[in-house]
C-alpha cells in the first residue's frame, strides 16, 4: 500500500485528482485541457508514468501489453524507453493480434520470441484467454501487467478484447494490473449503435457496450473491473492529462501510429464503427486499398448505390461514386465498383447509422447483395436484430430505433466510469 500511495501523490503532483476505486480523474488547467491549435498536446499515461519516475511499478516485476502504438511523443516505443531505464524492472512484453512489433495481418500474430532490439522475452496472448493466458502471464514471472495500446473506438476492435482477457487472466494469476490511457481517436462523444447480447459474445466483443463505445481504455477497464469481471483484478488506470471527450485525435497533438495493418489514418477509424459492418456481407470492406472501410464495393455494383445512400441526407457525410481494385482480400486484382465515403463534418457525422444506411441502399440497389454464410454481421452488430430487420425491407431509421432503449441502458451504465469530460 506504501507503494501505491506514493505513486498516487507523485501523479496527483502532475495534475489529477483520485476517483473512486483509486483510479485518477483529470483536473488539468485551461490551457492543457484544450489541446489543439494553440494549446498544449495532451499527456498520455505512459508519460504520466514515467514523469513520477514509475513511482507505481516500483519494485515490480514488470511486464507490457503493447504493440507498435505504445509510443511516446517523440516516436519512441515505450519498451525500448522503460528498458533502457533502471527506475523500472522490464521483464517481458506480451503481444496482441498483429504482434508486439506489428508484423502479422488480420487474425494473425507473431507468437513467442526473443525481441532482437531488447532481448526481452515476447510472449503472444492472441486467442488465448482464461487459465492458458493466466499461465502464460506466471511462466513470464511478472507482478505487475502494465496495458498500453492505441483503441480505434469500436467493439469489434479486438485490441479492447485483450485488455479485457488480460485483466480476467491477471487475477486468476494473482497479478496487479495497470492500464496508460490513451485518446479514443474519434472523440469521447456518446455512445452509438446496438448494445452486444451475450448470446453473441465473440473474441469481437464479449460484453454488452455499444458498437461505438465512445470510451477510452483505461474507462473501459474500469467499467470491466466493476460490472462484467466475475472477480475484479488489483486494477489502476494512470489517465492522460488535457484530454477532452469532444476531442478527435487531430486534436492531441500525438503521433498517429497504424492499430493495425488496415487501420492506416484517423479518418479510417472515424468511419470503422460503422464500415466494419461490411465484413459480414460480401461486398469489399475496402481491405487491399489505401483507403480500407472508406471503400467498399463488389463487382456489378454502379452509381444506383451512392446515389440512393445520398438521397438520405445523412448528417456530415457525403457518398462518392468509385472504382477500384483491392490487392488482397475480397476481389483481389478484380475492378468493383461501390462508393467512398467523404465525412465533411465530423461532429455531426454518425458512423453507425451511415453504416446502416449503407447496408439499406446496397441489398435495394444491387441486386447480388448477400450476407456471409456464417452471419458474421451477428457477431459484429451483437445480435440477429440488424440482419433481419435488413432483410425484411426496414428503413434505417427503424433499424436504428430497434436499439435505442439497450443504447440508453449502456448509455447510463458508461456514465458511471467516465474520468474525463
Amino acid at each position: 500500500m506504501k507503494r501505491t500511495e506514493l505513486s498516487r501523490r507523485g501523479l496527483l503532483a502532475a495534475g489529477g485528482a483520485l476517483t473512486a476505486g483509486g483510479a485518477l480523474a483529470v483536473t488539468a488547467s485551461p490551457a492543457a485541457a484544450a489541446p489543439g491549435r494553440g494549446h498544449a498536446r495532451v499527456r498520455t499515461g505512459f508519460e504520466r508514468l514515467a514523469a513520477d519516475g514509475y513511482a507505481l511499478l516500483a519494485g515490480e516485476r514488470v511486464g507490457v501489453v503493447t504493440n507498435p502504438t505504445g509510443i511516446t511523443p517523440d516516436a519512441r516505443h515505450l519498451v525500448d524507453v522503460m528498458h533502457a531505464d533502471e527506475r523500472v524492472d522490464l521483464v517481458a512484453v506480451f503481444g496482441p493480434e498483429h504482434g508486439f512489433r506489428g508484423t502479422a495481418q488480420a487474425g494473425g500474430s507473431e507468437g513467442r520470441y526473443d525481441d532482437p532490439a531488447t532481448g526481452l522475452p515476447v510472449y503472444d496472448t492472441y486467442l488465448k484467454s482464461g487459465r492458458p493466458l493466466a499461465d502464460v502471464f506466471t511462466a513470464s514471472g511478472v507482478d505487475t501487467v502494465v496495458f498500453d495500446i492505441q483503441d480505434a473506438g469500436a467493439r469489434f476492435y479486438t485490441y479492447i478484447w485483450t485488455l479485457y482477457d488480460c485483466m480476467v487472466a491477471a487475477e486468476l494469476a494473482g497479478k496487479r494490473f495497470v492500464v496508460l490511457d490513451r485518446p479514443n481517436p474519434v472523440s469521447g462523444r456518446a455512445a452509438l449503435g446496438p448494445v452486444l447480447d451475450r448470446a453473441f459474445a465473440t473474441f469481437v466483443g464479449r460484453e454488452p457496450i455499444a458498437q461505438a463505445h465512445g470510451m477510452t481504455v483505461a474507462e473501459l477497464a474500469l467499467l470491466f473491473n466493476a460490472e462484467f469481471l466475475a472477480r475484479p483484478v488489483d486494477l489502476e488506470t494512470v489517465p492522460m492529462a488535457g484530454w477532452r471527450r469532444s476531442d478527435f485525435f487531430d486534436a492531441t497533438g500525438l503521433p498517429w501510429v497504424p492499430p493495425s495493418p488496415n487501420m492506416p489514418t484517423p479518418e479510417t477509424a472515424l468511419v470503422y464503427s460503422g464500415t466494419c459492418l461490411f465484413e459480414g456481407t460480401n461486398l469489399s470492406e475496402g481491405r487491399g486499398t489505401t483507403r480500407p472501410f472508406e471503400l467498399l464495393g463488389a463487382e456489378g455494383v454502379d452509381r444506383r448505390w451512392a446515389e440512393a445512400a445520398n438521397a438520405l441526407e445523412l448528417p456530415g457525410v457525403r457518398f462518392r461514386e468509385a472504382y477500384f481494385a483491392p490487392t488482397f482480400s475480397k476481389f483481389q486484382g478484380r475492378t468493383v465498383g461501390g462508393v467512398q465515403l467523404h465525412v465533411h463534418d465530423r461532429a455531426a457525422f454518425d458512423p453507425v447509422r451511415a453504416g446502416i444506411a449503407l447496408l439499406v441502399t446496397a441489398r435495394a440497389s444491387w441486386s447480388g447483395f448477400a450476407w456471409r454464410p456464417d452471419h458474421w454481421i451477428d457477431k459484429l452488430t451483437g445480435s440477429t436484430r440488424v440482419r433481419t430487420l435488413v432483410d425484411a425491407g426496414a428503413t434505417t431509421d427503424e433499424v436504428v430505433a430497434a436499439w435505442s432503449d439497450d443504447l440508453a441502458a449502456f448509455r447510463a451504465l458508461r456514465r458511471e466510469h467516465l474520468l474525463y469530460r
